[in-house]
């Protein structure tokens, strides 16, 4: 039976990341970064389109799974009716080329195994040029690319492919290391599997335990950290908002996207995570990486951008990919690169806010990057965008975007920012009030008194949770009780929350996709900032408990099959979880009354 996307683990090095599936098969891996060319892509296609399976050649009858540490070490125990092996796959951190280490350990009895490897750079396309160094080593060249198989069973040649079988018994080990390179230069060198397995356990341990106490939810926010950090990618500080590309968010609909870039609509709420889980370092790298990004002239900016900053994402589709559970297209790049989100403004804003309360000090660039954003969202700050979501259909007055606008004004006009003089202060706030006042009048549905989409329009928009947790109006306002109720009332499915009603005309595409999981924390956000503690708990109770077995949320879930949709794992599910797991464990220790006014949640950053 084929992997579903809960099937998967990851494991990672900071620069790339591997996906693993129950059975042993790595079926998805970009090699040297998580936005380059993948060498293996059966995740969205078949084995003919690369992979590496390790796995016992008789039937299973269990297997169990889990991370090793608060670390990205993955140890699988698997169990047949002849013995037991345990599998520890992991990549190396602080290497200068990347590696994957896969060890097999016999446990009890006596279980014949068998290793493939297919190596298919380019998508799954090329076939590389291999050499048979002598029966355990063989190398693979295509392109840029020089992957290396060292292995300490025999290999032999299947077609051009990789295959091993060895029968291993109970304290006997096996190793097998796969390790990447450029094609121009020596072979990466050999490791002491030992000594890098000690030095990676020890880094991710020192790691995960400097995280800050979120109370009963300490162990799902550590996982979730761990995550952030296996997406993050070292030598620039930027984040992927996931390690996969057209994973979909319906199987076989075709909102196939890739999600191996840098967003900053994400930026907020991953720099208050970090800080919340006390990670100065990782929120400054982020920070600077911003700033990099955004980095020249203010009508220039892109809503994402690759690891280092790179603006040109021009999205095409692969062809020869059937895609994941054969729904097309797969896809690479993306075009939402180009749209205009006016969002993004007032989140660098925020983001830049948050960095200074949570300690982090004001960026050289940063008073010269607020100058100029603000100049220019005062020119376009009226103007129709493409909202939150990317719809790919004509541009809207949308709400949340007006909202994010108005942040970026009131954060300037009521910040401790001393190269603001007295009438500059007055100006950002006569436009925070200028866009506040419009948004009240054009975005209210006065028929039910709360807010909708976009201007003028009927329908419902998860963005509209975020009003009250960045402070555009009190969580007891009754327009903001409202719009949290017509949300619960239009977008909750089986208690979770889509992102918005679908509607052909809007986007282009046909309906249809799993519930948001980051909005559903939101959702919990409102609850804890109206005092509804218990309902708060219960919807995060069900939140987490839709993690698969190692802990990792996808972008979406669909209720009716019970199965994670979207890319995988993705970030902004796990940020949200984070700082929803903050914000209830501040509200509990608190008297357990409602104390609308003094509860801090994670995103809002200044009231």
């Amino acid at each position: 039976m084929p992997n579903r996307i809960e099937d998967y683990a990851l494991i990672g090095d900071c620069k790339t990341a591997a996906l693993i599936g129950v059975d042993g098969a790595i079926d998805w891996l970009c090699l040297p970064r998580f936005d380059s060319a993948s060498c293996f892509a059966a995740l969205l296609g078949n084995r003919s389109h690369g992979h590496w399976t390790i796995a016992p050649i008789e039937e299973r009858v269990k297997t169990s799974r889990s991370y090793l540490d608060g670390s990205l070490i993955l140890i699988s125990t698997v169990e047949t009716m002849s013995g037991c092996v345990q599998l520890t796959d992991f990549m190396p951190i602080d290497e200068e080329s990347s590696h994957i280490v896969r060890e097999v350990k016999g446990v009890r009895g006596e279980v014949e195994m068998r290793m493939g490897l297919v190596v298919r750079p380019d998508y799954g396309v090329a076939v590389p040029w291999a050499h048979r160094i002598d029966s355990h080593t063989l190398t693979m060249v295509a392109g840029p690319h020089n992957l290396i198989l060292r292995s300490s069973a025999e290999l032999s040649a299947d077609e051009g492919d990789s295959v091993a079988t060895f029968k291993i018994r109970e304290g006997e080990t096996y190793c097998f290391t796969l390790s990447h390179g450029p094609s121009h230069l020596p072979q990466p060198p050999v490791l002491d599997e030992a000594k890098v397995f000690l030095r990676t356990k020890a880094f991710w341990k020192g790691w995960s335990g400097r995280c800050n106490d979120a109370g009963r939810w300490s162990s799902e926010v550590r996982r979730s950290m761990v995550t952030l950090k296996g997406l993050s990618y070292l030598p620039t500080g930027g984040i992927v908002a996931a390690a996969t590309t057209s994973l979909p968010e319906k199987i076989g609909g075709e909102r196939n996207w890739d999600y191996r870039y840098c967003w900053l609509r994400d930026a907020t709420f991953t720099l208050l995570a970090f800080l919340n889980g006390g990670y100065d370092e990782e929120a400054n790298a982020f920070r600077d990486w911003l700033v990099r990004a955004v980095a020249g002239s203010p009508n220039q900016i892109q809503i994402m951008y690759g690891l280092a900053g790179e603006r040109r994402l021009e999205e095409m589709v692969i062809p020869w990919l059937p895609g994941f559970e054969n729904s097309r297209p797969v896809r690479i790049g993306n075009d939402a690169a180009k749209q205009m989100q006016l969002d993004i403004y007032g989140e660098l804003s925020d983001a830049m806010a948050a960095a200074i309360k949570g300690g982090l000090g004001i960026h050289p660039r940063g008073v010269e990057l607020r100058r100029t954003l603000l100049e220019h969202l005062e020119q376009t700050w009226d103007q129709p965008d493409s909202g939150i979501w990317e719809i790919r259909g004509p541009a809207r007055h949308f709400t949340h975007s007006k909202v994010m606008a108005w942040v970026a004004f009131d954060r300037a006009a009521k910040g401790d920012h001393k190269d603001i003089d007295d009438g500059r202060r007055a100006h950002y706030q006569a436009l925070a009030d200028k866009i506040h006042q419009t948004v009240c009048e054009q975005a209210l549905d006065p028929q039910r008194n709360c807010f909708t989409q976009s201007y003028g329009s009927k329908t419902m928009d998860a963005g509209l949770l975020l009003m009250a947790i960045v402070g555009f109006l009190p969580p007891e306002d009754p327009r903001v009780r409202n719009t949290v109720f017509e949300i619960e009332k239009c977008l909750l499915s089986n208690g979770l929350v889509l992102r918005y009603e679908t509607d052909t005309e809007v986007d282009g595409l046909p309906p249809g996709e799993g519930a948001f999981i980051a909005c559903s924390f939101w959702l919990i956000d409102n609850y804890v900032l109206q005092g509804r503690l218990e309902e708060a708990e219960a919807l995060f109770e069900h939140l987490v408990g839709l993690a698969n077995d190692v802990g990792l949320l996808s972008e979406e879930y669909e209720p009716t099959d019970c199965r994670l949709l979207g890319n995988f794992p993705q970030a902004f599910s796990h940020v949200a979880l984070v700082n929803s797991a903050y914000a209830l464990a501040r509200a509990q220790q608190s008297d357990g009354h409602p104390r609308n006014e003094t509860i801090d949640t994670p995103q809002q950053t200044e009231r």
